[in-house]
């Protein structure tokens, strides 16, 4: 499947605006694809600078979707942003970790009892935080005690409290792993950072 069969050509009008504002940058092709569908997503430009990726994180991220493991996201929002490309791409299962936890554990958030959950039945899948900093740090300390590790962890909750630590925190422990820097984030921008992956999985 080709990429214009994926993407709508007012898309791609609005990447070509992007690429024109943008001008020369220092990201590598694949970061730059991802950081583009941030900033349309978003209008922010900032996110050109903000977007951090760890050392292979983007090869293991198209190398998980191609398998089809199991995609892990912190709450519906994410889930929906992601459903009709995963369902035009993959066969990747997407479970929103709020949807396992009807009620939330003692001293826990619903996000992030439900994140517990499905880590204890995916270990190695895709994790997209894009809202909550709690479902992230959660996350970190399993990996941070465990042999096995997620896919690709997406850390980008947006907001003031805990966002920060939880970000720093995805930095020390040794995953897999796309963040954006700050307090910038949100929904929206974990949807569009697996987007722009599966885009880059039909591709290679």
């Amino acid at each position: 499947m080709k990429r214009e069969s994926l993407n709508h050509p007012i898309l791609e009008q609005s990447f070509a605006l992007i690429d024109a504002e943008v001008g020369e940058h220092n990201l590598s092709a694949d970061e730059y694809a991802i950081a583009r569908r941030i900033i349309h997503t978003t209008a922010d430009f900032d996110y050109l600078n903000l977007l951090e990726c760890s050392p292979n994180a983007i090869a293991s991220g198209i190398k998980a979707l191609q398998e089809g493991v199991p995609i892990v996201t912190d709450v519906t929002m994410v889930q929906q942003g992601i459903a009709t490309l995963v369902s035009k791409t993959s066969q990747n299962p997407i479970i929103a970790a709020i949807s396992q936890a009807p009620v939330a554990a003692p001293g826990k958030t619903r996000t992030e009892t439900g994140l517990l959950k499905c880590w204890a039945e995916y270990p190695e899948a895709i994790y997209v935080i894009g809202n909550a900093p709690t479902a992230l740090l959660a996350l970190c300390d399993r990996i941070d005690h465990n042999a096995k590790i997620p896919a690709l962890v997406i850390g980008v909750p947006v907001g003031f409290v805990a966002v920060v630590e939880s970000k720093q925190a995805l930095t020390k422990v040794n995953v897999p792993q796309i963040l954006v820097k700050g307090r910038k984030g949100g929904s929206p921008v974990a949807a569009a950072i697996v987007n722009a992956l599966l885009i880059l999985a039909q591709q290679s």
